[in-house]
């Protein structure tokens, strides 16, 4: 441990470096990298000072112990879960596509929701009469609302105007399902969820606790050198929406 939690520590470093000054990123969720890194390297001075086993009782590090390896196990497990969506695709001929909002930036959709909307055109270039719903409110950093920003990429991509519905309104996944809802039968239409490989599973299973009764992902690719900061994002949102009864 006390070789592994140094280099751990090292390498949530860099990564966050490089992130912060190197890729960039919409959100702050990336500073745990921080955090994380600063954690493992204090931990490992502690254990080689001999401070972890003088100053804390034992009783305190069994607790902790116990406390990380079933925090790692839950962890796996809803990777697991995650992963399982990497692979997910639509049969042909959906009524609907739902294209989950991303952010925009002022130069176009970032790479992530350029990914989404990209495999629904791929889709819908198969699969013509299918509709497709853009679904993304206006975030605070951003100049126009996602869904604007979507429609717009279509339209410029070829995607007839009448085929696209604009759904401006939902501030996250769980809103992004509902208010789409309005714009379909869910108990009756066959409907798509497009949206980043990491975040299919999510989305899925909250369209099913929805009331969507014939939904299916469609995994569009992830940015590879951000894969693990959204995979660990994604960790949380899908314990979010568990403990919230979303999913």
């Amino acid at each position: 441990m006390h070789i592994v939690l140094p280099l751990l520590g090292i390498v949530f470093l860099i990564y966050f470096f490089c992130i912060a000054f190197f890729v960039g990123h919409g959100t702050n969720f990336y500073f745990i990298w921080l955090l994380l890194g600063i954690c493992a390297i204090t931990l490992a001075v502690l254990m080689k000072k001999g401070i972890w086993t003088s100053f804390f009782p034992v009783w305190f590090r069994r607790g902790f112990t116990i406390l990380v390896c079933l925090g790692l196990a839950v962890f796996i497990f809803v990777e697991g879960c995650i992963v399982s969506g990497f692979s997910m695709t639509a049969p042909a001929g959906l009524d609907y596509l739902i294209v989950l909002g991303a952010q925009m930036k002022r130069s176009g959709p970032s790479k992530a929701l350029q990914y989404r909307l990209d495999a629904a055109i791929d889709y819908l270039q198969e699969n013509p009469d299918t509709v497709i719903i853009v679904s993304g409110g206006q975030g605070s950093d951003e100049h126009i609302s996602e869904a604007q920003g979507m429609h717009d990429y279509l339209v410029e991509k070829g995607i007839p105007e009448e085929k696209i519905v604009m759904e401006d309104q939902s501030e996250n996944t769980f809103e992004n399902l509902i208010f789409s809802a309005e714009y379909l039968k869910k108990e009756t239409d066959r409907v798509g969820i497009v949206s980043n490989n990491f975040h299919v599973f999510r989305a899925v299973r909250i369209a099913g606790k929805a009331g969507y009764e014939s939904v299916y992902g469609i995994a569009a690719r992830g940015e590879l050198f951000l894969q693990c900061n959204n995979m660990m994002r994604e960790f949380f949102g899908v314990m979010k929406d568990f403990l919230m009864g979303n999913m």
